[in-house]
């Protein structure tokens, strides 16, 4: 039999004439109270349940004790909750609120261990037939649907006239053998190359690919079955691609005017593109000069590539100097070209690049949001594939947490926050757990900075 002992005390320096001691006889506490908001959001919008029903599990339903759908709530929900790593599951699984949040049926038993949720990660495409535990497999083709039809389900009945995919490439630096991983010149270092297309902040694609090939490769295979998917719900959308300079490749550019797909596209510079603005750089110059402030000229052009394009097409050039010469020398000039299929009726050169063109930026920041905050570069397993299910993992939690902001932070303070910053303020607040009989009681706390906060995200999210 058991005993019952007192817990050992941990004394600290006085404050206030006061001792200051501390042990560990708390309760069923957790650090991570807040996270009953993602889980409402998943009640609402089914997004870890349809990711779950990617995966097909091969066990003997006998011999199973945590089902695919938990484990793979657990994962992604400690992702969301910044648990970055398989091992810390061997500690997660005896919190109870993560047993809530992955809705296991028996809410005192502990959850999934890290062994068991890697096996996850360690399945081939297929089972073979004497595999005896890497028997859980899961459709890829099947999340990157998932993925786009999440984006489908999160608009209002009335379809939006107009859609923007930015197209953006990352490395992801590796510090093993794993599969797929080549040193990349640029970058200076070993790593993947994962492609990403987001829709505003939905995130439509994650894939990830080894590094030495061009930053657009499989770009256009991945365009071809968003396109087709987004016009299967929504034949009038009008879809326009925008990327940097890495996919300003014929073919890509060739079958948008085919799909009517517009485009905007980053060009890189080169001498015959600088001459053709000659003009405009001496006027930006001239003004730089004058008013002792950067200063821009735009152009339009009609520019065709001597053998890698097979037709010409508006460039919008920006002319700009930074800095007026000096005695020392000349000043710093910054030209910059874009090439796209939309009219100058539609836009003017300014209004192109300024206003359009530049906006594909964000895509940056919700890349960085994904790699630093949800741990999208956790790609150290073995494998291509398994590093592939890493990325959809953290992508997957990157979309719940989205949903949040976007449906339980509307009209706050954090409508705009980063993951990492939505995480401190909502998700890790300490809490007490007292399971029922009829009721699972959360003890928020009392002392919790941001209750207000959190009392308002609850109602926008029972209100939807």
């Amino acid at each position: 039999m058991q005993t019952e002992c007192t817990p050992d005390a941990l004394t600290f320096q006085d404050a206030a004439g006061r001792a200051v001691v501390a042990r560990f006889d708390g309760g069923t506490l957790t650090s991570d109270g807040g996270a009953v908001l993602l889980r409402e959001v998943e009640q609402q919008t089914g997004i870890l349940s349809q990711f779950a029903a990617c995966f097909q599990d091969h066990r003997d339903p006998a011999r199973i004790t945590h089902a695919v759908a938990p484990m793979v709530r657990q994962r992604v929900y400690a992702l969301a909750l910044g648990y970055e790593d398989l091992n810390d599951h061997d500690a997660l699984r005896h919190d109870p609120l993560m047993a809530l949040l992955a809705e296991s049926d028996d809410l005192a038993a502990p959850g999934a261990g890290k062994s068991t949720l890697n096996r996850l990660e360690l399945t081939g495409e297929t089972v073979a037939d004497k595999a005896r535990y890497k028997k859980i497999t899961l459709d890829h083709a099947a999340v990157d649907r998932f993925l786009v039809d999440v984006f489908l389900q999160a608009q209002s009945a009335t379809p939006p006239s107009e859609i923007v995919l930015d197209l953006d490439a990352t490395d992801d630096p590796v510090h093993g053998a794993q599969e797929g991983r080549f040193f990349h010149g640029y970058y200076g270092h070993y790593c993947y190359l994962p492609l990403y297309i987001f829709a505003g902040e939905h995130l439509l694609c994650a894939r990830l690919r080894p590094s030495n090939r061009d930053a657009s490769a499989g770009a256009l295979e991945e365009v071809e079955r968003i396109v087709a998917q987004l016009r299967a719900a929504w034949p009038a959308v009008r879809i326009t691609l925008r990327a940097d300079s890495g996919f300003c490749r014929d073919a890509l550019m060739t079958w948008c005017k085919t799909h009517a797909v517009d485009y905007v596209f980053g060009l890189a510079k080169n001498a015959r593109l600088r001459a053709m603005i000659a003009d405009e750089l001496a006027a930006a110059a001239a003004t730089c000069a004058t008013t002792q402030q950067p200063a821009r000229v735009f152009a339009e052009l009609s520019y065709q590539t001597l053998d890698s394009w097979s037709c010409a097409r508006r460039v919008v050039a920006k002319a700009e100097q930074l800095t007026a010469s000096t005695a020392d020398g000349d000043g710093k000039s910054n030209p910059r070209f874009v090439v796209t299929s939309l009219s100058v009726a539609q836009y003017d050169a300014r209004t192109l690049y300024e206003d359009v063109y530049c906006a594909r930026g964000e895509i940056e920041n919700r890349i960085k949001e994904q790699q630093l905050g949800l741990f999208a570069d956790r790609t150290s397993a073995a494998t291509l594939r398994a590093n592939q299910l890493r990325l959809y993992w953290s992508s997957v939690a990157y979309v719940l947490l989205a949903a949040l902001r976007r449906i339980g932070l509307a009209g706050t303070a954090l409508a705009r926050a980063q993951c990492t910053t939505i995480r401190l303020k909502l998700l890790k607040i300490g809490a007490r757990i007292r399971i029922t009989v009829r009721k699972v009681w959360l003890a928020l706390a009392t002392g919790c900075p941001h209750a207000a906060l959190f009392a308002q995200v609850h109602a926008n999210l029972r209100r939807c």
